[in-house]
């Protein structure tokens, strides 16, 4: 395995009532007053609000409440929390919600204690960051980004046309509480593109040197394995305990850092998705289904070994008969198989593309990542786009 250094600053608690259990002493860390950050005002008709403000108010807290956060948050919804927060002289953040809730309020708690350019300095390019940021407390009620067990934070700048993710360890929530029925009243066409968007950060880990056999590709390839069986299984019961619960720590699993210790990760279908995002917002999870299996049948045969090593250990297909290039290629016609199994779109049509989408100007503004086993251009990237419409 390759040289590292592995830290993760966040203490999870996972299981039925961990909420209850633990959000009380969590606070009594920190000052007096809360932020309660969340998106679309779901968690009010699944009952989750009402449960964390009675907490809060048990408590005697301080309720400054930061809605709205949208799927894909922007630059602009950062600098809105950051704001509320200096004003009301926030003392921690507890963002519930998925992984748009807690990519922003990583970003606010940056903006609200740092009086520079936030974009500029921190997400335009990598930063430096010698301050505290704002303690930060996460509730999961959506599981797929893994979100809670890091310092990333994928943001959208709107007038710049450009959706990019950054992650500082120094941004890692101080508390992750992950309990697995609160997802259940998540959509389950939500659960699952979410829940292929840990299936692809697991595989955009693993399609990555080094390629002899290494602790985090085992890791990778059984997550794979759970991903794949508790989707099937969350399908057919979305009130699976079992199922949801794997799901959930799956997710967290495939971002907390583990899988990537050693690894030189590739991300490139991250980076042409987000780019998908900052001029359509389309659903991430649903514009990873479109575009995997096409960037892989683009790269497959530079990464043959490990392609067929995917075929055989994740998708138990039989090597007899078959050359290293074409098991690898049976293991890429398995995932768009499973794509179509489990209904997730395979077209940009799909998405709500059209012939009038600029898609050599989105191709155009996607970044080649060096970690692939076959380095993109901007004119293959187009080549895919193209395929996927």
């Amino acid at each position: 395995m390759n040289n590292f250094l592995f830290e993760n600053g966040t203490k999870a608690i996972f299981g039925k009532g961990c909420v209850r259990e633990y959000l009380a002493c969590f606070l009594r860390n920190y000052g007096d007053t809360v932020m309660l950050a969340y998106g679309g005002g779901s968690i009010k008709k699944n009952g989750i609000y009402d449960e964390i403000l009675g907490i809060l108010k048990t408590e005697e807290r301080n309720i400054v409440e930061f809605d709205g956060i949208m799927a894909n948050p922007t630059y602009d919804k950062v600098l809105e929390g950051a704001k509320l927060a200096k004003e009301n002289h926030v003392d921690i953040i507890l963002a519930v919600g998925g992984g748009s809730v807690m990519d922003c309020c990583k970003a606010v708690s940056l903006a609200a204690r740092y009086e520079g350019d936030v974009w500029d300095n921190f997400w335009a390019k990598p930063g430096i960051i010698d301050f505290e940021p704002l303690p930060l407390g996460v509730v999961v009620t959506v599981a797929g980004t893994g979100s809670e067990m890091n310092g990333g934070a994928v943001i959208t700048n709107e007038k710049r046309k450009i959706k990019t993710g950054r992650d500082y360890p120094i941004c890692n929530p101080k508390l992750a509480l992950l309990d697995p029925e609160y997802t259940y009243s998540v959509p389950v066409k939500q659960m699952v593109s979410s829940g292929f968007d840990t299936l692809s950060h697991i595989m955009e880990i693993y399609f990555s040197e080094p390629d002899e056999p290494n602790v985090s590709d085992d890791i990778a390839e059984a997550l794979m394995r759970g991903v794949i069986r508790d989707l099937r299984s969350a399908i057919k019961n979305p009130q699976d305990y079992t199922a949801r619960s794997n799901l959930m720590w799956e997710a967290t699993m495939a971002e907390n850092r583990i899988i990537k210790l050693g690894k030189r990760t590739d991300f490139e279908c991250h980076m042409m998705e987000h780019q998908l995002g900052a001029y359509t917002n389309c659903n991430h999870g649903e514009g990873l289904a479109v575009l995997h299996p096409v960037y892989y049948r683009h790269i497959c045969k530079s990464g043959a070994s490990k392609f067929a090593r995917y075929a055989k250990e994740v998708w138990s297909i039989p090597e007899t008969g078959k050359s290293e290039t074409e098991l690898a290629y049976a293991g890429v016609e398995a995932l768009a198989d499973f794509i179509r199994e489990i209904g997730l779109p395979t077209t940009l049509r799909e998405l709500g593309m059209t012939e009038e989408t600029d898609l050599k100007r989105i191709a155009d503004s996607c970044a080649c990542v060096q970690g692939a086993y076959k380095i993109m251009n901007n004119e293959e990237i187009l080549e895919i786009f193209r395929e996927c419409f």
